[in-house]
């Protein structure tokens, strides 16, 4: 799946503005903590200057921050996207490590020559469906889980019908 294709679903799986008090991550536009947009800008910003974020401002930060961090080029069609959107929802240090143990690699949190192989070597699809499995029984475990769950579902679900048709 092409980058701006993963990014269309991620940012709308996302949403918009986002302030509520129950989610560790805060202050969120379009998926981005205030946090994680302070760091990428270099500099302190307003809730104004947070809401008034759109998508072509935040694709950058998506490309570098996360779709290359989880090396998504180099990953087969369909799984590139569920490993983008689950490093975008919960790290890409948790994302590479659930797919290392997937495909029975060193779990270190670095995808290197050896997890793309084995990557590679899977089965496609299997992998899609035992990536995002994982991925909903992480979720599951959250002390969060009560209050987020029909989104997380939902979302996983989504993410797992999307990268399906495109593995």
């Amino acid at each position: 799946m092409k980058f701006e294709i993963a990014l269309s679903k991620v940012l709308d799986h996302e949403g918009g503005f986002v302030d509520d008090t129950r989610d560790p991550g805060g202050m969120t536009c379009l998926g981005v903590t205030r946090s994680v947009w302070q760091e990428w800008v270099g500099h302190p910003v307003t809730e104004r200057e947070m809401r008034a974020l759109t998508p072509d401002k935040v694709a950058p930060l998506y490309k570098r921050k996360y779709w290359d961090k989880v090396k998504a080029d180099q990953l087969p069609d369909g799984l590139d996207y569920s490993v983008f959107d689950f490093a975008v929802n919960s790290g890409v240090g948790r994302a590479i490590k659930l797919l290392q143990s997937c495909v029975d690699v060193k779990v270190d949190g670095d995808i290197g020559p050896v997890t793309i192989a084995a990557v590679n070597a899977a089965n496609p699809r299997k992998l899609v469906f035992l990536y995002n499995d994982a991925r909903l029984a992480f979720l599951k475990s959250l002390p969060h889980w009560d209050v987020y769950k029909n989104g997380w579902s939902k979302r996983v679900a989504s993410v797992t019908q999307d990268a399906i048709a495109v593995a």
